[in-house]
């Protein structure tokens, strides 16, 4: 039996989340505020490096696309990449009210409360967050002929990726992970039918 050659693999989309902030370790919303990474956070970033250069199988990605806040971009420093442009549709789920407070806050006034379910008064609806992350996928798609493609976001939109990506409801990423810095990627069994191949990898730290 001949032996599996990746390299004649489609490409995949790795995906890369920022690292640690202060909101994204007290649990507070973040998306439109732009605050930098925690000492900890630039530390534990670089740690992953190596894990990101294994997932990319020593191979640079064809494209590097990051979200316009600073702790997407000083991640992707970090880690070694170097974005060939920055995309506006890898920003965080816009949290609109809900900016900078956490699901336990929300919920003493919206009991049940989900981003999944329910997005935010002045920000996003599922539907949109949903839509972004289609027309992205698809934008992308002729790219994955020459290659793994990187996008460095967050937490929330990096998860509504996932589910979109094997067909599911935007609502779904609540059951996926994503830590602050983690990997995941999304790839394809026997070429055709979409899967993820790794979800919330990251370098113990």
């Amino acid at each position: 039996m001949a032996s599996h050659d990746p390299a004649s693999d489609p490409g995949r989309i790795v995906l890369l989340r920022h690292g640690e902030t202060e909101w994204s370790a007290s649990g507070q919303h973040t998306s439109r505020t732009d605050i930098p990474l925690t000492d900890r956070g630039r530390t534990l970033a670089r740690g992953n490096a190596e894990l990101g250069r294994s997932l990319l199988r020593g191979r640079a990605p064809a494209l590097v696309l990051t979200s316009p806040r600073r702790r997407a971009r000083t991640t992707a420093e970090l880690v070694g990449l170097h974005p060939d442009r920055v995309d506006d549709r890898l920003v965080e789920w816009d949290y609109g009210e809900f900016e900078g407070r956490t699901t336990t806050e929300i919920r003493i006034e919206r009991p049940g409360w989900s981003i999944w379910d329910h997005g935010a008064p002045g920000g996003e609806t599922p539907e949109q967050v949903s839509r972004r992350a289609d027309d992205l996928i698809a934008d992308i798609a002729p790219t994955l002929a020459d290659g793994d493609v990187v996008f460095v976001g967050h937490g929330h939109f990096s998860r509504a990726l996932m589910a979109r990506w094997i067909g599911l409801p935007v609502c779904e990423g609540s059951r996926l992970m994503m830590d602050a810095p983690a990997w995941s990627v999304l790839g394809h069994y026997h070429t055709e039918l979409r899967c993820l191949d790794y979800v919330n990898l990251r370098a113990l730290g």
